[in-house]
């Protein structure tokens, strides 16, 4: 038996990593879109569930980390950009607006969804002007382009926001500590 994620973003992997919690990663290959109505909670929900089963599906005896993150801003979702010019749109979109990000996470065993949950931060973001959208993506694309936000905390994201409510491991796109204590109670990493 393993402990399997079922994410290909790195940032995942190593909170994970970081945590002192060995996991192997799994391409989920469902149909996002698919999924999606509209509610960014739900779907963040859906979507973390649903990757865990296709991937416990899978793995016969194997527990299955899913997890997904949405952003909504003033009711609309996004995506991630499909590219350089989209992602510069989202952030003037994004400009003087407060930002939520919604984080689920979901375990999985034996083709079940064993446990669930999401969490939603509040990011404000400052007024960014063109200049600012310009510099910042001309230093962090395309790794910014993997991330639904365009914005990696750990890096220049943080300059995106004047305020932040919420957990730091939501932001970073899984509830963790929520999942650490799911996984104790289910024996899978020391209590």
């Amino acid at each position: 038996m393993a402990l399997v994620l079922a994410s290909t973003s790195p940032i995942r992997r190593a909170m994970l990593a970081d945590a002192g919690i060995e996991a192997k990663a799994a391409v989920p290959g469902i149909d996002e879109a698919a999924l999606k109505t509209g509610n960014a909670a739900s779907d963040a929900l859906s979507l973390a569930e649903a990757k865990a089963l296709a991937v416990s599906a899978r793995r016969g005896d194997d527990w299955v980390i899913g997890s997904d993150s949405i952003v909504s801003v003033d009711g609309r979702m996004f995506d991630k950009p499909r590219d350089r010019a989209e992602a510069a749109d989202h952030l003037r979109y994004f400009s003087g607006r407060s930002m939520r990000l919604t984080s689920a996470v979901a375990l999985a065993h034996g083709g079940n969804v064993e446990w669930s949950i999401a969490d939603t931060a509040t990011l404000e973001v400052r007024d960014l002007s063109d200049t600012f959208i310009h510099s910042y993506l001309d230093a962090e694309w395309p790794d910014v382009g993997y991330c639904v936000g365009v914005f990696r905390m750990e890096g220049r994201g943080v300059h995106l926001f004047d305020r932040i409510h919420g957990s730091h491991f939501t932001i970073l796109g899984m509830p963790l500590l929520p999942l650490l204590v799911a996984l104790r109670d289910r024996g899978l990493v020391a209590a």
